[in-house]
């Protein structure tokens, strides 16, 4: 490096001094040096320090003051809007459950109706069914016991019509025989006479 004469001959001496024994004013500032590095060495950490205390609170009490105006104007504001979200979700989530169990409660009631209707339908048709066929069985009963006893009173007209006109055979047949047995032992016979034993034995 190109050193004019001139600004050698000036730091010179300066060189010299810092080589040599200081000068009045170095050594002063050197004091003053150590003396600061003394005392920040004994001061210690700055924000435990009670010199500090009163802009550290005035710093606390606005850092505070911007949170809490920051939580009142952006946080607590969307933090109401999602509670009164889920709290309005949760109230028509609830409201359609109890419409639902309201419909399912009427569904439920009227498929009882229907089915109490259709029981007692089922049980009237029943009733019907059975009491006509009842109905039906007893004329049709009634019609065969008329025809019975239509037949029965035939045959028992006929049966004593067959009887008389037997008992008057056998009463013929009775007085033929009584007459040939008496012509055959005695030789004559008394027909009137024949015929009115015979009448009495028949009575």
């Amino acid at each position: 490096m190109f050193v004019t004469p001139g600004y050698a001959q000036e730091t010179a001496p300066a060189s010299g001094d810092a080589h040599g024994a200081a000068t009045p004013g170095a050594a002063e500032t050197g004091a003053h040096t150590e003396a600061a590095a003394d005392a920040h060495g004994k001061a210690g950490f700055p924000p435990f320090e009670p010199t500090y205390f009163p802009s550290q609170i005035l710093w606390l009490a606005i850092t505070f003051g911007l949170f809490y105006v920051f939580l009142k104007k952006v946080v607590l504001p969307r933090i109401g809007s999602i509670l009164e979200v889920r709290r309005d979700r949760i109230a028509h989530d609830l409201d359609t459950a109890a419409r639902l169990k309201e419909d399912a409660d009427a569904a439920v009631a009227a498929y009882e109706q229907e089915l109490a209707d259709a029981r007692a339908k089922s049980n009237r048709i029943a009733n019907e069914a059975r009491d006509a066929a009842k109905a039906e069985a007893d004329a049709e009963r009634k019609e065969v016991e008329t025809a019975l006893n239509a037949r029965l009173a035939d045959a028992e007209t006929r049966i004593a019509s067959v009887r008389a006109s037997a008992m008057k055979d056998v009463g013929a047949i009775a007085e033929e025989t009584a007459t040939a047995i008496v012509q055959s032992l005695v030789g004559s016979a008394d027909k009137a006479a024949v015929a009115s034993a015979v009448k009495s034995v028949r009575e």
